[in-house]
Formats: structure tokens, sequence, C-alpha cells
């Protein structure tokens, strides 16, 4: 069944937006990402305008990482005094993305740029991540207990012996807030930039540099990337007029439901499990990029751009309205009153992971009664 996105100004086919945020909410949960890497180049690649992909891909977010936060918080993993330390630094790099991504799109150099990042960031860290996690499931096997390796390295130690250090007591570390703080503001940026949580980026870092268990990493990560997202959809709906609700709505469906899945797989396999996984879609995702810069160099799929005034009707004999009263609201609102938009799809995608949420709690907890 197709439909038509206003704001993106194309027909897509409804379920494979669907399979397409189920999936992507099973990697929210289970690693502790929102998703985005993966989501933005597959958005794009079925033929949605790059700055639309990034900005709708931070509303997602929002109700994906909401979901993953309350789950996470009911299990203990969310350390709220890191998280607010990355939230500082957050909200800087992602004020500063915004305007980035704005100058990008003016001089029309915004998809290459998005694209060249993910190639070099994805795989460089997918590639450390990779070897990082395969020496510790080596060393596991060989014997060693199994306690969190990543707390005793020399990098560690090394990052705890830098000034301003605070105390964790919950996580029983003590680290310099310079980690935190520049790690908020990178990827406050590049949530704004590449429409990613920051997850992939964040996780490594709290658990590598600052000793963090990996699943409280996990929880704390989320929690960063809901606040950040939230932001960064207002921001982008403000600025860019670039957030497609209805696009949204869709692929939030999916990945709501999704996260509960990934959150229940990540309390039953082993945490440097959880980050080969992690590592192998990482460098996957570059592979894809280099391939479509590389190899394709600029071959983009054929898509159906529409008037908001047609119905059009396909060779399957499905049916896109395009002129309906949603999707003339949505283009006159997001125009008029952007920021109430942009505060409408932050509410709506954060009522709806919450909610989901706590259904599926409800729904374990009945059945242990």
């Amino acid at each position: 069944m197709q439909i038509f996105l206003p704001i993106a100004d194309i027909s897509v086919n409804i379920f494979y937006l669907i399979a397409i945020g189920g999936g992507v909410g099973v990697l929210s949960g289970m690693l502790g990402v929102g998703g985005g890497f993966l989501l933005t180049p597959i958005l794009m690649m079925i033929g949605i305008p790059p700055m639309v992909a990034v900005a709708t891909d931070a509303n997602q977010i929002v109700a994906s990482a909401a979901s993953g936060t309350v789950f996470h918080l009911r299990a203990g993993n969310v350390n709220i005094r890191l998280g607010m330390l990355l939230l500082s630094g957050g909200l800087i790099g992602s004020t500063f993305g915004i305007k980035i991504v704005k100058y990008l799109d003016n001089i029309g150099n915004f998809e290459i740029v998005v694209k060249g990042m993910y190639i070099i960031l994805l795989g460089f860290i997918g590639i450390l991540m990779l070897l990082e996690s395969l020496r510790t499931a080596n060393t596991t096997e060989m014997g060693t207990h199994d306690f969190e390796i990543e707390s005793k390295s020399l990098m560690t130690r090394i990052v705890e012996s830098l000034p301003f250090r605070m105390n964790f007591p919950l996580l029983r570390i003590r680290a310099s807030v310079i980690i935190p703080l520049i790690a908020g503001v990178f990827v406050g940026g590049l949530t704004a930039i590449m429409g990613v949580g920051g997850g992939f980026i964040m996780m490594p870092i709290l658990v590598y540099l600052l000793g963090v268990p990996t699943l409280v990493a996990v929880g704390t990560s989320l929690f960063q990337v809901m606040v950040i997202s939230v932001y960064v959809t207002i921001q982008q709906a403000v600025t860019n007029n670039a957030v497609d609700i209805i696009l949204a709505l869709i692929l939030i469906s999916g990945s709501v439901i999704g996260v509960q899945i990934g959150g229940l797989l990540s309390q039953r396999l082993k945490s440097h499990y959880i980050r080969i996984i992690l590592a192998v879609l990482l460098i996957a995702v570059s592979g894809k990029m280099i391939y479509d810069v590389v190899i394709l160099r600029g071959f983009e799929v054929e898509t159906k751009e529409l008037a908001p005034t047609e119905l059009v009707e396909y060779a399957d004999g499905a049916i896109a309205i395009v002129n309906s009263g949603i999707n003339v609201a949505v283009l006159k609102y997001s125009v008029e009153s952007s920021l109430l938009y942009g505060f409408f799809c932050v509410l709506t995608a954060l009522i709806i992971g919450i909610g989901i949420s706590v259904l599926f709690n409800s729904i374990k907890y009945r059945k242990i009664q």
C-alpha cells in the first residue's frame, strides 16, 4: 500500500517503512543506540531527501529512545548524574550542528558530506570496537573471570588521571568531567548533522574510557539520545522545515515494538557479544556507503514525486491519496507554525514511545503474576 509523505514529497510503501522501523527498534533496545546510523542511509536509499531523512530520523529516535529509556530505568541501568553531564555538552553540540546543516544545504553539499561522515566514523569505530570485543571474548573463554574487562583497561586509568574528576558512587568509578562533556558536544553535533542518536559513539566512550558497565552504558546512552533528539527535532522543524510527521509515525509504529524485543535480548546476551554485533553492523553500513559513493557514483533510486493535488494509482492497484486533509494540514502548519509543529512531533513521539513501553511492562508483569 502506497502512502504519500507531504514534507518528503514522495510516495512509498507503508509496510516497507514499518518493517524498517521495527528492525531499527530491535537494535535500539539491544545495543543502546538510536538506530539512526542504519535508518538514515536506508531512507536515502529508498528516495527520501537527505535533509528530510536526517530530521525525521531524529523524531523517530525520540520514540524508540524514550521507550528504551523507560525499560532501562525500571532495570536500574540509567545513571542520571552521568546523563546530565552528557546532555550539557549535547545541547551545545546539537545547536551548532543545526547551523552547519543549514549552511551545507544552502551550498548544495549536504548529501556528500553526510555520506563521507558515515564512511569515516562508522568504519573506524566499528573496526576498533570489533577488535576489542573479540579480544575480550577470547580472554573470557580462556578462563578469565567474567567481569567487565574494559573497566581495567589502560585507557580508563589514563582518563581517570585527568583533572576535574567527579565521583560516580553508583558506578564505583571516579573520572574527569571533561570526557563526558566533550563526548556530549561531539555526539550532539552528529545527531543534528547525521540524524543519528550517537549511541554507536557514546557506548565505546562510556565503556572503554570511563569504565561504565555495559548495561548502564546502554541505559544512560538511551537517556541522552532521547533528550538530544527532542531538541534536534524541534530545531530541525523550525530552522529547516524538514520533519515529516507522517513518515515519523510510520517508522515509530514499528520501532517502539522492536525496541522492547531488543531490550529483552540485551538481558540475555553477554556484553562482549552485544558489542560484537554493533561493531559488525557499523562496518557493514560503512561498506554500503562506500559502495554507493565509489561504485554507484551518485546513483539515485527512481521515485515518483507528486504534487499534493493528485490521486495516483499504481500498477498493482495500490492508490496513494496525496490531497488528503492530513497532508494539507502538515504542509500548512509545518511552515506557518513551525515551532508548534515541532513540539507536536516530539510530544506525539514521546507519548507513543513511553506508552508502548508501559504497556509491554504491564503485560510482562501480569504474566509473572
